[in-house]
């Protein structure tokens, strides 16, 4: 059938009830795999991928039953949303058909209270594609619906439709489309694909992977050119590697972000990304940051990482305490991954000093979400903290903060250093630096200014560069003048 013009107003189609699809169509999302990521990591988990072996069907009714899916924070088409609520408002009948099982359909028809009725995969078969357009077409007669979809598993079902809403499709899809059935309307909502999937690597995150090269300049190492290669590996290492675990994280916290005020944006809460391409770009990324840990010779810190970052995105972040440990350790490891590479060990003072300022660092991160939340929420979603928390957490942070700064004092009196350099007593003037400069964090976090990672904070302010050219500037004076 050839295509008509989009109808403006759709009068004539009115008489054809409208059956929506649900997964990319009404929601930027797919609702099996958002419900698979809701899913508790215990022995339901298996329990439900076992169903695979009973079909597709019986493993969307596990998984479903299983899920803690909120259809209030989905994803939603608002453009497609308002084309369906004018049509409702002209006494037009919607039916929400989907491939989604039918509890997960329920949940979205029940939050948005349009649909007159709802067809759905009911742990029997599978309602997608062929079968879609069979059930459809046996419940109102060949030509006798309309059809809104966006994929090209849709295509059967608007050939046997009698119009289509083309929703979100590519173009050999709404090709398709249009060869197959007269269009209603089109309706495009789509964002650019590869800049989300850029913002959701987090490369302004790698700066906290520089800590590879610590090691390096705490070993006077500047000038040994053999170390840099394998550290400039360990770095991109780190990078990958990195950036896969945050996408693992992201697609594990959608109902944590999209109930949160800034992280609502992020790319997979909002539905930029598809959720598998999510899922095969973190696969790729692990895999990249193998094979450059490799070349690096840091593989077994590189996994150790990767495991350590798995533990905490799947269950040690709701534990309060345990979480900023193991975020602290998460920076302290890349500082072993330098040292690694380098062949320049981390010293004792250096992992002292250094694991100080990091469980401080990660007490900012925590305290500065909790200052972010709502006045009517008491605590964190998927945190182990509440809001009453903040003043002891404040003061574990700053009391870290003072630690860090007595060991750096202590470091400079060993005899180690004073024999290390020309004028030891100037070093002396490192220690008000990074007290200054952890305090400024604190102050900055207290007053609600801390919106970011405190080191990817840090690398954005102006004063931070100061004091570290000041504290570069303080090593090199110490080193190279005798007073």
């Amino acid at each position: 059938m050839n295509p008509t013009a989009p109808l403006p107003g759709a009068p004539a189609a009115t008489l054809l009830p409208l059956c929506v699809d649900l997964d990319g169509t009404i929601v930027r999302s797919d609702t099996l795999l958002e419900d698979i990521f809701s899913l508790p990591l215990n022995h339901r988990l298996l329990w439900c991928f076992a169903g695979l072996f009973s079909g597709r069907a019986v493993f969307k009714k596990r998984v479903a039953q299983n899920s803690s899916l909120n259809a209030s924070l989905l994803p939603y088409n608002a453009k497609l949303l308002a084309y369906l609520r004018e049509q409702k408002a002209a006494g037009r009948s919607l039916i929400l058909v989907t491939a989604a099982d039918a509890i997960t359909a329920h949940k979205v028809a029940e939050h948005l209270e349009l649909f007159d009725e709802v067809i759905a995969t009911d742990g029997a078969e599978n309602i997608k594609g062929r079968a879609k357009a069979r059930i459809l077409s046996a419940r109102f007669g060949e030509k006798g619906f309309a059809y809104a979809g966006n994929s090209a598993a849709d295509v059967p079902v608007w050939r046997a439709a009698g119009s289509a809403v083309i929703v979100n499709a590519l173009r050999r899809v709404a090709a398709a489309a249009r060869n197959s059935a007269n269009v209603e309307t089109e309706i495009a909502e789509r964002s650019a694909l590869l800049p989300a999937i850029v913002r959701a690597m987090r490369p302004h995150q790698w700066v906290k992977n520089l800590l590879v090269f610590v090691p390096i300049v705490t070993a006077h190492a500047l000038r040994d050119v053999s170390v840099w290669g394998p550290t400039i590996f360990s770095f991109l290492a780190f990078c990958a590697t990195a950036s896969g675990i945050y996408l693992l994280n992201d697609l594990s916290d959608l109902s944590a972000d999209r109930s949160h005020p800034r992280k609502s944006a992020r790319p997979f809460a909002s539905g930029q990304i598809p959720l598998h391409v999510g899922l095969i770009l973190a696969l790729l990324l692990l895999v990249v940051g193998t094979a450059l840990a490799i070349v690096g010779n840091v593989l077994a810190i590189i996994l150790i990482y990767a495991l350590m970052s798995v533990a905490y995105t799947a269950r040690l972040k709701e534990m309060p305490l345990v979480d900023v440990f193991m975020l602290a350790g998460l920076y302290s490891i890349r500082l072993f991954g330098g040292g690694r590479a380098s062949g320049y060990p981390v010293s004792f003072w250096l992992l002292a000093f250094s694991n100080f300022l990091f469980l401080g660092l990660a007490l900012v991160k925590r305290v500065a979400e909790l200052k972010a939340i709502g006045p009517e929420e008491s605590n964190l979603v998927r945190r182990g903290y509440r809001r009453a928390d903040l003043p002891i957490l404040q003061m574990f942070g700053c009391g870290c903060a003072l630690a860090a700064s007595m060991v750096l004092a202590l470091f400079i009196e060993a005899e180690a250093t004073i024999e290390r350099y020309a004028s030891p007593g100037v070093l002396w003037a490192l220690v008000p630096l990074i007290l200054f400069w952890q305090f400024r964090l604190w102050l900055a976090t207290t007053r609600g200014n801390m919106q970011d990672d405190p080191i990817v904070y840090a690398a954005g302010d102006w004063v931070t560069w100061l004091v570290g050219a000041a504290l570069l500037a303080t090593l090199l004076i110490a080193k190279s003048f005798a007073f």
